[in-house]
Order: C-alpha cells, then sequence, then structure tokens
C-alpha cells in the first residue's frame, strides 16, 4: 500500500529545502569571522573569505617554476623556503568575473603594496599540467581541511585558465612573501563554491630578528693566518635579519671590514664565500638560501669594500657539511655560518 503523502508534508520538505540552500548561500556570502586580507593586499572586489588560517612559527615553499606533475603525485621545479608567521585564504570571486581580470587586479595589487615579482605564469602551459593538484597534494601543507568545503576547492581536473603570481617585499628589515594562485574551478562539495574563479592566497611574514651575529670579529691578520694554516676561515660575526633572510645585519659590518682588509693586503688571493645553513627545512631551499647569503657577501664585498668581483665567488652547501649536531639550538646556531676557503 503507498504512503498517503499529505500536501503539508511535502510543503515542509520544500521549505527545508529552502532553508537548506539559503544557509548554504548565506554561508558563501560574507566572509568567515575574523578574516581579513593581507596588511596592503586589497582583494577582488565583492569576492568572500571563506577559508582563513594564521600559524606563527612555520615553514612552507613558495614556486619558482612550473608544477611538474609525476605518477603519483607532482612537485614544484622550483621553489623557495620561507619561515615566519604564515596567513593561508581561500577566496570566491563573482560568478561574471574571469581569471584573467582577478590576475591582473592581484599584479597591479602587489606593485601597489611593494612587492617584488619573483615568478608569474598563466595558463597550465607556463604553469605545469594540473598545477592546481598542487593544493590537494598533502606534502605540499597547503590546503586549508576546516571543512569539507574548503578541502574540495579546485575539485579533480576542474580547474581552468589558472595563473600564479608569487612576490617579495622589504620594508624596516622586515620580509613578507606571498603567493597566490587563481582558477576558474569547480567543488564537488558545494555547487555553490564551484563554476566559478577561486584564489588561494598564501602569505608569510618573517619578522626583523633582534639577535646579533653569533661569534667574535677575526681580524685581517688572524684570518690570513687561518686561511694558509688551516685551508679556510669560519666566520660566525656576520648575520642576517631573519631565519630565511639574505639581508646582512648591521653588525656584520666589523667582520666585513676586516675581510676586506685581509683581501686588500693579499692582492693575488681569490676566495670562496661559502654559505652554510643547518638542516632545517628541506635541502633544495636551504642550497638555494645558503647561496643567495654567500652572493650577498660577495656583493657587498664589491660594493662597498671595492674588491674585484673576479676575485669572489659565492657558493651554498645548505647543510652538507655541518660541524655540530643539528639536535641542538647550539648546535644549529654553529652550523649557521660563512666560510672562507683560498681558490
Amino acid at each position: 500500500m503507498r504512503p498517503n503523502v499529505g500536501p503539508k508534508l511535502v510543503c515542509f520538505c520544500l521549505l527545508l529545502l529552502a532553508a537548506v540552500q539559503v544557509g548554504l548561500a548565506r554561508g558563501l556570502d560574507r566572509d568567515l569571522p575574523g578574516a581579513r586580507d593581507p596588511a596592503g593586499v586589497e582583494r577582488f572586489s565583492e569576492s568572500v573569505i571563506i577559508g582563513y588560517r594564521v600559524e606563527d612559527g612555520q615553514s612552507t615553499r613558495m614556486p619558482l617554476g612550473p608544477w611538474v606533475a609525476g605518477r603519483s603525485k607532482g612537485d614544484w621545479k622550483k621553489s623557495l623556503e620561507v619561515a615566519g608567521r604564515r596567513t593561508r585564504i581561500l577566496y570566491l570571486i563573482p560568478r561574471t568575473v574571469g581569471s584573467r581580470e582577478v590576475m591582473k587586479h592581484y599584479r597591479e595589487v602587489l606593485g601597489r603594496a611593494g612587492y617584488e615579482m619573483l615568478y608569474a605564469c598563466v595558463g597550465e602551459d607556463e604553469c605545469g599540467t594540473s598545477v592546481a593538484h598542487f593544493y590537494a597534494e598533502e606534502a605540499q601543507g597547503k590546503r586549508l581541511t576546516d571543512s569539507y568545503l574548503l578541502k574540495r576547492a579546485f575539485s579533480g581536473d576542474s580547474a581552468k585558465d589558472p595563473w600564479i603570481l608569487v612576490g617579495e617585499r622589504r620594508s624596516g628589515g622586515a620580509e613578507a612573501h606571498l603567493f597566490v594562485f587563481g582558477a576558474y574551478q569547480d567543488n564537488y562539495a558545494d555547487s555553490g563554491a564551484g563554476e566559478r574563479v577561486a584564489v588561494f592566497v598564501e602569505g608569510v611574514e618573517a619578522a626583523r630578528s633582534t639577535a646579533k651575529p653569533t661569534g667574535d670579529v677575526i681580524d685581517a691578520q688572524e684570518l690570513a693566518r687561518s686561511m694558509a694554516e688551516e685551508g679556510h676561515a669560519v666566520l660566525y660575526a656576520i648575520g642576517f635579519e631573519s631565519e630565511r633572510s639574505t639581508t646582512l645585519l648591521p653588525d656584520s659590518g666589523p667582520q666585513l671590514e676586516a675581510m676586506a682588509r685581509m683581501l686588500s693586503e693579499s692582492p693575488d688571493l681569490s676566495v670562496y664565500i661559502v654559505g652554510h645553513t643547518d638542516n632545517q627545512g628541506n635541502l633544495d631551499g636551504n642550497l638555494d638560501l645558503s647561496r643567495r647569503r654567500a652572493t650577498e657577501v660577495v656583493q657587498t664585498l664589491i660594493l662597498n669594500y671595492g674588491i674585484p668581483g673576479e676575485r669572489l665567488t659565492p657558493r651554498g652547501v645548505a647543510s652538507l657539511a655541518p660541524v655540530a649536531t643539528n639536535a641542538t639550538p647550539e648546535g644549529r646556531a654553529r652550523n649557521r655560518r660563512i666560510e672562507l676557503v683560498p681558490r
């Protein structure tokens, strides 16, 4: 016998369905409580923040090259590791807006905010096949996981017309890095969040370090002796503004002056300037950081002290030549250093 479904029950079900749909719509038409744009980086007009997370003391990698898809997982062809206070934001853009229009907005905003562009790409030909898969890759650590809705952004292979902007800003000794990814996409958890452009923003701020260089200045005479007798000189009186910074601390000046004096007194001597790190973070990121720090020392010796560039060769070896354990803060501090090696 068929149950008798009365008009009152049908009406109630329709009202309930409408209420659920209205509830979903309301959840997608206003920002999450407490969510806000990154400082100086204004969102696209009428877009809404549906995902937001801020964490201190985080390390992450930002792309400097295209996504390379693999059989089981992919990775960036080249990336930069940064650390500090990390903010992740997921925006929904109004349905009538195209992906390229949003990219144009963010490129202009980043420029006005003082960001130097480190990497930019448009489309899968430039950004890499299936580039949106980075969001779901657990190893990348990008995805917001507070809800199924956030997990399913850029669902499957739905992303179209993707683009990436990665910028760096330095101001008052502080560093900020920003990774912005946008694409037209679908969201299999909620159609209200799909069939429109979504934008993922990841920002990392590294505050200026109050630490000073960890060692005493080695004078020019002792540098020359160490180079001749021990084959290298280890410098702990050169420091950088933050954990991942390449900006020299002002207190590094006396050691740089001693290096320049030693090189001026030994005009036939050419050297490698070698950057070393601890083992925090990944090897590729530390290789890049150690090389860039060595390059900063070389450029300072050339520009500020008049040492000929052909006598100076920067190299970075990351954590591959430790002088102490990386299991303790004291050991890691000893491993972070600059060395002079005769060439």
